[in-house]
């Protein structure tokens, strides 16, 4: 069970030239009311080497978010390639959509994306300095990775037992969750699985 579903993510331009902004057409099913704004955003991994290149492109808040079908079009400037390391700019790299809610990322979306020349000298004898240009992108739109995060996404006492009883009400088999998370401890609060 989950509070907030993707439905879809659309890439709108693409391929495109490596300078223009990224855009995603994005369709999220919410079941009930978020009393929160969801925080999404748009992060370009720079190297594989290391998280220090990594650029949020963009960070937005969407809310309030109504129970069903919603959907928005999230627009991004291309990354700054002056903090990607030189040797990083062509091949593939990743595109990360994230949405949060309270602070607590619940999804994560991942495409490849390949940065490459289109006209064949320029891919057989690349430049010593990028030509950006004549450089384009190409996001592997049809294979997104996604990993999910099951958060707290409430603030009322729920006892884990009620958790227990859904779980067991849903799978049959009261050891087994299922996706659905719940806490033991006196500490209780609402769990929001996100899938």
């Amino acid at each position: 069970m989950s509070v907030v579903n993707i439905i879809n993510i659309k890439v709108i331009n693409n391929p495109t030239l490596f300078t223009a902004d990224y855009q995603f057409e994005i369709t999220f099913e919410c079941i009930s009311e978020l009393v929160d704004d969801l925080e999404w955003k748009i992060i370009y991994v720079g190297s594989s080497e290391s998280k220090e290149y990594d650029q949020v492109l963009d960070s937005i808040m969407v809310g309030p978010v109504p129970p069903g079908v919603n959907q928005f079009i999230f627009q991004a400037p291309a990354p700054n390639p002056d903090r990607i390391p030189p040797s990083d700019l062509l091949d593939v790299t990743v595109i990360i959509i994230t949405c949060s809610y309270r602070d607590q990322e619940f999804v994560r979306v991942g495409y490849y994306v390949n940065n490459e020349y289109i006209e064949e000298e320029l891919r057989e004898n690349p430049p010593d300095k990028v030509i950006f240009d004549k450089l384009y992108r190409n996001i592997l739109a049809d294979k997104p990775r996604v990993t999910r995060m099951p958060i707290k996404c409430g603030n009322r006492a729920i006892e884990a037992s009620s958790y227990r009883k859904l779980i067991t009400r849903q799978s049959g088999n009261a050891d087994r969750a299922d996706g659905i998370a719940y806490t033991t401890n006196s500490n209780s609060y609402e769990i929001c699985v996100v899938e």
